[in-house]
């Protein structure tokens, strides 16, 4: 008789399947576990690789992620999403470039009469760093400026060039050209767009532009260019790059 309940019983109840349990215990496992799991057998890869379980990881590590039309499985989208977080969370590596190998060019050039108002070849680590820890640089062109009457506008050349010490290399940060006003104690700012360092710098811009700020002083009723303020700007916040992301993106193009 016993027998016979049990034999009943074994009937109703349907057995529960191995992969069942499988996929009962795979949804409390993190990501790393799932991948170490998945390595198991051919059977556990294909458990533990379902939609079903990845889908709401990717939504919870990577929700910008988890909407994006894909043809690819959930995931191999969250190991995507993951090696581009490592990438991200990277250490930079130091520049081999510092400010002591670099010099810098700056000239302002009159277009009308093809002379030049104000130029300064200066070693930069003889430069002050303004303010501290940016790649912003001040100096003064004291002994290197021909006066301008007060008042009078004009098209200027600007260029900036920087070399590295020994002919090594140079590359040409800004070469602009626009009107100005000469006028005692005014500012006048010019700024162009930086190639990205890579194989398509040439045609594709990044996300830095150069940036220089010419001041000018009163002198007897005339004007001259008193100093130079040039530098790094990023576009993404408005500010400018620490020194050694500005030495990092210099060698790009100085070192080769």
């Amino acid at each position: 008789m016993k027998k016979k309940i049990q034999t009943s019983m074994e009937k109703e109840t349907p057995a529960i399947q191995s992969w069942e349990v499988l996929i009962l215990v795979a949804h409390h496992l993190d990501p790393k576990t799932l991948a170490i799991a998945s390595c198991v057998s051919r059977s556990w890869l294909h458990s533990m690789s379902s939609d079903e379980l990845w889908k709401p990881i990717v939504t919870t590590h990577f929700p910008s992620l988890s909407t994006l039309p894909s043809a690819v499985s959930y995931c191999h989208l969250f190991a995507l999403g993951h090696s581009a977080a490592l990438r991200r969370r990277q250490t930079l590596s130091k520049p081999t470039l510092s400010l002591s190998d670099l010099v810098f060019g700056v000239s302002i050039t009159s277009k009308r009469e093809s002379r030049v108002v104000a130029a300064a070849s200066i070693p930069v680590d003889a430069l002050v760093v303004d303010p501290p820890g940016v790649f912003s640089f001040g100096v003064g062109l004291e002994e290197c400026v021909l006066m301008k009457n007060e008042g009078l506008e004009e098209v200027v050349k600007v260029t900036w060039n920087v070399v590295v010490k020994g002919w090594r290399g140079i590359f040409t940060l800004m070469d602009c050209e626009r009107k100005v006003r000469f006028a005692g104690g005014g500012e006048e700012w010019f700024s162009q767009e930086l190639p990205a360092p890579s194989c398509c710098s040439k045609v594709v811009a990044s996300s830095v532009v150069a940036d220089m700020k010419v001041g000018m002083c009163d002198s007897g009723g005339k004007v001259r260019v008193e100093k130079v303020r040039m530098g790094i700007l990023s576009v993404v916040d408005w500010r400018y790059v620490g020194v050694e992301d500005g030495l990092r993106y210099l060698q790009h193009f100085l070192l080769t």
